[in-house]
C-alpha cells in the first residue's frame, strides 16, 4: 500500500479522535511562572494515528529530496555567532510559543534539505574563539586562538610573523573576487570584529581593529596594519562591494571628525578618515553610496548601486530589544546586500553574521540572545525568498557554541523564557534556561540558592543564572549544526571539521584551489 493510499484512512482516524476530544474538558498545563496556567496548544490527540501520519509524511518528504548537481553561481554563508544547538532549539520554542505552533514550529533553515555537524576546535584550544574559527570556516585552515587569516605558524600578537605571506590563509570571499565575482559582508557587530574580519584580514591579534588598539598594546601600527585599514586599503578588503554593520569608531580619527550621532569622534591615532577614503575610492569605480542611518538604507536605489558601505553605529549595532531607530535590522541589511550583489551576472559571495547572539550570551542575557536568533532567522527567510535554489547555495551555521542549557520538565506549550521546574533538594524554582558559566552566577545567600521567582526575569536584559562566576561567559566546545540548501548542498551531511566548509564551497562554485565540480565535469 502506498503512502498516498494510507493518508485518507489516517485522516479519518485523526478526525474521529478530534471529535471525541471535543466532548471532553480540555486539560491544562501547569506553567511555572507566577502560578499561571495555559490551555494545551492543540485539541488534537497526538496518538498513534497522529504520529504515524506525521512521520509517514516526513519520510515521504525525505525520499523526495534530490541533490542539485550543478555549479553554484552564488553562495550566502549565514553565521550565527555563538549559536549552539540549544540556542536554536530555544529560539524555535520561543517563536512557536508566539505563533501558536508551539513545539511544532519549523524555522526557515530547518526546511533546508541537508545538514551536518561541525567540529569547532582551534589549532591550540579545545574551545575556539570567533577569530580562529572564522579563519577555519572561511579559509579552510585552522589558526591559533585570537588570530585571523593566518595559519598556526603565527602566534598571538606576533607582528612579524603575521606579515609573512606564506603564513596567510585565503578566504572563500577572496576566491570569489579572484574569479571575477562580487562579494559582500553584513553583520550587526563592528565590521572589523572577529567574524567578518575573517573574510579579508590577516592579523596576529583580533583586537587590533584600529591603530589605536595596536598602540595600546605597545605594538607598531606602521609594521602591522590594523583590521580597519586592511578593510579599506587591503587587497581583499578594498574589493568588497557591500559592507554593512557597525563600528564607525575604528575608521575615523580622534577629536577631529565628530560622529553623526554625537560624541568626540573616532579612535584612530593616525588622523586617517578611512570612511572618506572609501568614498573617494569608490566614486572612481561606479555608483557608490555610504550610509549611516536606517532610513538612508531603506530608501537606497539598490538597482543603481554598485558599491555600498553602511556603518550604522559608533560601536556594535544595538540589540533588537533596544530598538535603536537609526539601526537597520539584519534582515534589512541582508535584503539590501542581495539586491546590490545579484546584479553581477557572474555571481557573488555574501557573508551574513548574527553577531549579537554571541554578545548577549556572553552577558548571560538569554532573552536578548533569543531575540537576536529570531532576527537571524528572518534574514535567512528573506534570503531564501530572494534567491533560486538552482543557482544559490545557502548555508547556515555557527562558529562555536555558548554554554546555554534547556532543562526541567516543564509542560508542553510552556514559555521557554519562564520558570521551568522546582528543585527536589531546596524546593526553589529555577528558570528553564541556565548557563554553566558567566556573570549570572548568584552564589548562595545564607546557605541558600537565590529564588528566581523574586527577580524580574521578564526584563529583556535579565541575566540568567550561571554555575561558575565569570566576567563574561566562556564559549562551549560542543559541535554546532550546519544547514544547507542549493547546488551541492548534499556535500554537507555527516560530521565534518569547520575547515571542510570552504573546501566544499570551492568545489561547488569552481573557485580557488583544490577539487572542483567543473573539473570533474570536464568544463
Amino acid at each position: 500500500m502506498t503512502v498516498s493510499s494510507l493518508q485518507p484512512l489516517l485522516l479519518l482516524l485523526i478526525l474521529s479522535h478530534c471529535l471525541a476530544a471535543g466532548d471532553k474538558d480540555q486539560d491544562h498545563l501547569g506553567v511555572m511562572g507566577r502560578g499561571q496556567h495555559k490551555t494545551k496548544p492543540s485539541a488534537v490527540v497526538e496518538d498513534s494515528a497522529y504520529w504515524n501520519l506525521k512521520m509517514q509524511e516526513e519520510l515521504q518528504a525525505q525520499l523526495e529530496k534530490e541533490p542539485i548537481v550543478r555549479q553554484a553561481k552564488n553562495v550566502i554563508l549565514f553565521l550565527g555567532d555563538g549559536t549552539s544547538i540549544s540556542t536554536l532549539t530555544a529560539a524555535r520554542l520561543l517563536k512557536g510559543h508566539r505563533t501558536g505552533n508551539f513545539e511544532h514550529e519549523v524555522m526557515a533553515y530547518e526546511k533546508f534539505p541537508y545538514s551536518t555537524l561541525i567540529k569547532t576546535y582551534s589549532a591550540d584550544k579545545v574551545v575556539t574563539d570567533s577569530a580562529a574559527s572564522s579563519t577555519a570556516y572561511l579559509s579552510g585552515v585552522k589558526g591559533n586562538q585570537a588570530t585571523i587569516g593566518v595559519d598556526a605558524n603565527v602566534q598571538l600578537a606576533d607582528c612579524n610573523a603575521m606579515n609573512v605571506p606564506q603564513f596567510h590563509t585565503h578566504s572563500i570571499l577572496k576566491n570569489f573576487q579572484d574569479a571575477g565575482r562580487s562579494t559582500g559582508i553584513v553583520t550587526v557587530t563592528r565590521v572589523t570584529h572577529a567574524s567578518p574580519a575573517g573574510t579579508y584580514a590577516h592579523t596576529a591579534e583580533r583586537h587590533w581593529e584600529s591603530d589605536d588598539d595596536i598602540n595600546d598594546a605597545e605594538g607598531d601600527p606602521d609594521l602591522c596594519d590594523d583590521i580597519a585599514e586592511q578593510l579599506i586599503l587591503g587587497e581583499t578588503g578594498s574589493r568588497i562591494k557591500v559592507i554593512l554593520g557597525g563600528g564607525r569608531q575604528k575608521f575615523t580619527p580622534k577629536n577631529v571628525v565628530e560622529d553623526p550621532e554625537g560624541g568626540d569622534g573616532g579612535k584612530r591615532d593616525d588622523g586617517k578618515n578611512l570612511i572618506q577614503t572609501w568614498i573617494d575610492q569608490k566614486v572612481l569605480l561606479g555608483n557608490s553610496s555610504y550610509v549611516w542611518h536606517r532610513n538612508d538604507l531603506l530608501t537606497l536605489d539598490t538597482a543603481h548601486t554598485d558599491y555600498l558601505m553602511g556603518l550604522f553605529d559608533w560601536g556594535h549595532v544595538a540589540y533588537t530589544v533596544d530598538q535603536d531607530s537609526s539601526n537597520p535590522s539584519l534582515e534589512e541589511m541582508t535584503r539590501a546586500a542581495i539586491e546590490v550583489l545579484q546584479k553581477d551576472a557572474n555571481g557573488y559571495f555574501l557573508f551574513v553574521e548574527g553577531g549579537n547572539i554571541d554578545r548577549a550570551h556572553h552577558l548571560n542575557e538569554y532573552r536578548s540572545a533569543l531575540e537576536e536568533a529570531i532576527e537571524f532567522e528572518k534574514a535567512i527567510e528573506t534570503a531564501v525568498g530572494l534567491t533560486d535554489p538552482q543557482d544559490t547555495l545557502i548555508i547556515v551555521t555557527a562558529d562555536h557554541a555558548q554554554p546555554l542549557v534547556i532543562n526541567g520538565y516543564q509542560e508542553r506549550g510552556s514559555d521557554v523564557l519562564d520558570l521551568g521546574d522546582y528543585s527536589d533538594v531546596d524546593g526553589l524554582p529555577y528558570t528553564t534556561l541556565l548557563y554553566t558559566n558567566g556573570p549570572g552566577y548568584r552564589g548562595e545567600v545564607d546557605g541558600s540558592r537565590p529564588d528566581p521567582s523574586t527577580e524580574d526575569y521578564s526584563d529583556p536584559h535579565y541575566v540568567g543564572a550561571a554555575t561558575v562566576p565569570m566576567v563574561e561567559s566562556n564559549h562551549a566546545g560542543e559541535d554546532v549544526v550546519l544547514y544547507a540548501r542549493g547546488p551541492h548542498a548534499h556535500l554537507f551531511t555527516g560530521i565534518h571539521e569547520n575547515t571542510y566548509i570552504p573546501h566544499a564551497l570551492r568545489y561547488a562554485t569552481c573557485v580557488g584551489e583544490g577539487l572542483h565540480f567543473c573539473t570533474s565535469q570536464g568544463v
